[in-house]
């Protein structure tokens, strides 16, 4: 359930940072670039903070 959370928050993010980029400032895609990044970090350390935010706001696996 909250990796499906996860996909679904991050898809979320890009697809707002790509928008704010294109119609208030460029420098929105430094965000696009930084869940970008932690999505390829977590595939190696299979460790993610929206993961342990999400847990402690009490979703279940």
């Amino acid at each position: 359930m909250r990796t499906r959370m996860i996909n679904g928050i991050a898809g979320t993010f890009i697809l707002v940072s790509v928008l704010l980029a294109m119609f208030v400032n460029e420098n929105w895609l430094w965000f696009t670039a930084f869940v970008g990044a932690n999505l390829f970090q977590y595939s190696f350390s299979k460790w993610c903070l929206m993961d342990q935010i999400l847990q402690s706001l009490g979703v279940k696996n």
